[in-house]
């Protein structure tokens, strides 16, 4: 797995720079240039959609903790590692949740509070993508992407609904297993007695008030990551309606889930960002300059991250000396 995970990113890379030539370095250099400070305001764009889904995960266990700012955090910490890494190699969400247990959160609670995150983001995802297949087919039946949307759409409901029984119906023995066999390889004892998971995956959907407003919460914020195409779009004088910019976001946000063994769906979400914006007349290189941009993001949220969650590993491993 660690060698296709390899294989895949370096393939999307590749697809990625071929793209930038194919339609000129030079134009689409131009073209992010012309975002001047849209860039930033992408940037700052991204910070606030991953505060908001930090308070979304904080809401599952309300009222245990009191506090978001640790989730928030860490919520920064898992986007970094997982933009950066395949999840099949490192796996941000899981190193999330261990970190969890660092703040008195138990075990078995902390994996429970983000496997039901990641169900909870899954399907507002899924909400926002049929938003953006609705706009789409508004213009046209024929377009391909709707086709390719339409097949996507047609494995992810399935599967969330898998993932829903799994969590809600005790179907989640193998995932027990299999967090255990990862904790026991990488020698991380907070995954080692979580055999009472599914105790704490009842005790948070029993939560109903803290899972709706969980649920209110990821959904407004994926919704307002449209902003960081609108923003950047109208930063490079080729403005869309928010509702445009949100069918764009849509779009690209389904196939880098789609494309989760790639490091941030490297190469799929940039050609589906062309692919998409060319429908709303927004010419390839200055659509590829929108996705360098959004890359540009990933890494100043990346960085910061990956050095909270180093200084996290070096803290711990110093107190395990005294």
């Amino acid at each position: 797995m660690n060698i296709f995970a390899s294989i895949a990113g370096l393939l999307g890379l590749a697809f990625l720079t071929g793209l930038t030539a194919y339609f000129g370095f030079a134009s689409v250099t131009q073209a992010i240039a012309s975002s001047g400070w849209g860039t930033v305001l992408v940037i700052v764009a991204r910070a606030v959609e991953l505060v908001g889904a930090g308070v979304g995960w904080w809401l599952l266990l309300t009222p245990i903790m009191r506090r978001p700012t640790v989730f928030i955090g860490l919520r920064f910490v898992r986007e970094a590692i997982n933009s950066i890494f395949p999840l099949a190699v490192v796996g941000g969400d899981l190193i999330g949740a261990r970190l969890l247990t660092r703040f008195g959160v138990g075990n078995s609670l902390a994996i429970a509070s983000v496997l039901i995150d990641l169900f909870v983001q899954a399907l507002c995802l899924l909400i926002f993508v049929l938003v953006g297949l609705g706009v789409l087919l508004t213009l046209t039946d024929s377009h391909p992407l709707t086709a390719v949307t339409s097949v996507m759409l047609a494995i992810a409901l399935p599967a969330i609904a898998g993932f829903f029984v799994a969590l809600n119906f005790g179907a989640f023995q193998p995932v027990v297993r299999r967090l255990i066999e990862i904790g026991e390889r990488r020698q991380w004892p907070a995954f080692g007695h979580i055999v009472d998971l599914g105790d704490r995956l009842q005790q948070i959907w029993r939560n109903r008030r803290g899972l709706s407003a969980s649920v209110l919460v990821h959904l407004v914020f994926i919704f307002l990551g449209a902003m960081e195409v609108w923003i950047a779009l109208a930063f490079m004088d080729h403005p869309v309606s928010l509702v445009e910019a949100a069918a764009i976001e849509s779009l690209g946000q389904g196939s880098r889930a789609a494309a989760f063994a790639l490091p941030g769906g490297l190469g799929v979400q940039d050609g589906t960002l062309i692919a998409a914006s060319a429908v709303f007349g927004v010419p390839a290189e200055v659509a590829l300059a929108l996705a360098l941009i959004k890359r540009v993001a990933d890494l100043a949220i990346a960085v910061p991250g990956l050095l909270a969650w180093q200084a996290l590993e070096s803290r711990r491993l110093l107190s395990s000396r005294k």
